[in-house]
């Protein structure tokens, strides 16, 4: 089993860190600085931090006239709340003018988990991504989000980060290594943690270390497959994923998501333009989520090791 960590601590105690280093760092939240961990930085610079109360579209207003200040925001609350009560003001006030604002959502995907169906929000990368200048982040673990909320802080422009309730599994080591390797994080390219020769699967998020695990069951099969850590969804690393599709000839994705307009969906465009490969799609079919413990939910919609598995079996067949 491999040990767990919070990426909204992470987040909470990166940002309050950042926050020594960068004045021009504002924080704002919609009532759940406990939950987002903004409280943190809310502690250090009470005067930096602003509770606009359960008000999204105001969060993305007030924000987009911060950043026109020269300020440097971070808005952060549940993904299902900025992305369905703030995404007009985010299109309007912060995307088109192209402002500097960093959106850090929790609480996406599956994990949220008992909290309730109603807080379940399986389309945010889709509406995200389809936003002309916005940049889509999605983190695999805790060491991986602190690296990627340094790096937004060094980049120009709008961008989404989405972050999971739960606790989950850790891919990398302390320091962002992985089997004592240092890595740097970059926006815009993918991490390559296993080379495969049968097929490759690209994971995002917590379905990364669904992946690694799917990737050592197959091994006793005698199959080497892949895995890709595609952290960022947009822009996206077409160079990795059509080498990986040239390379082993088959390709499967996954995601604590929809199917449709994700990574999964990415791809899917991505190879029909410029190179059809078989693929399969692991992540949340048409519908809507059930509340629940998250792995029981992960189980229930298909998205564990064992079905990156089966999906990784069925796409062999495809191209045999």
């Amino acid at each position: 089993m491999r040990p767990s960590a919070s990426m909204r601590e992470t987040y909470g105690r990166t940002l309050a860190e950042l926050g020594e280093e960068h004045p021009e760092i504002v924080v704002l939240d919609a009532d759940l600085s406990t939950s987002t961990h903004t409280s943190l930085f809310a502690r250090k610079f009470p005067e930096r931090f602003f509770n606009v109360g359960v008000a999204e579209a105001n969060l993305m207003g007030v924000a987009a006239g911060l950043a026109s200040c020269g300020k440097l925001p971070f808005v952060s609350t549940f993904s299902v709340f900025a992305t369905e009560k703030g995404l007009s003001q985010f299109k309007q006030s912060i995307a088109y003018p192209n402002l500097n604002v960093k959106v850090v959502v929790t609480h996406g995907g599956l994990s949220v988990g008992e909290d309730g169906a109603s807080h379940f929000c399986l389309w945010d990368l889709a509406v995200m991504r389809s936003l002309p200048r916005t940049t889509v982040i999605v983190p695999a673990d805790a060491v991986e989000t602190e690296e990627a909320v340094r790096a937004l802080v060094d980049h120009r422009g709008p961008a989404f980060l989405r972050l999971p309730r739960a606790k989950t599994g850790l891919v990398y080591g302390e320091g962002y290594t992985y089997r004592g390797e240092k890595l740097e994080f970059r926006i815009g390219e993918s991490v390559v943690l296993e080379e495969g020769e049968d097929a490759t699967v690209l994971a995002i998020g917590p379905l990364v270390v669904e992946a690694l695990e799917a990737s050592e069951a197959l091994r006793k099969e005698g199959l080497r497959v892949g895995v890709i850590d595609v952290h960022t969804l947009k822009p996206l690393d077409e160079r990795t994923i059509l080498r990986e599709a040239s390379r082993t000839g088959c390709l499967v994705t996954a995601e604590d998501h929809s199917i449709i307009g994700g990574l999964g969906g990415a791809v899917a465009e991505l190879l029909a333009e410029r190179r059809p490969t078989p693929m399969k799609r692991v992540g949340v079919r048409d519908e809507f989520g059930k509340s629940g413990p998250w792995r029981e939910l992960y189980e229930a919609y298909g998205l564990t090791s064992r079905h990156i598995q089966q999906a990784v079996r069925e796409v062999r067949e495809m191209v045999r």
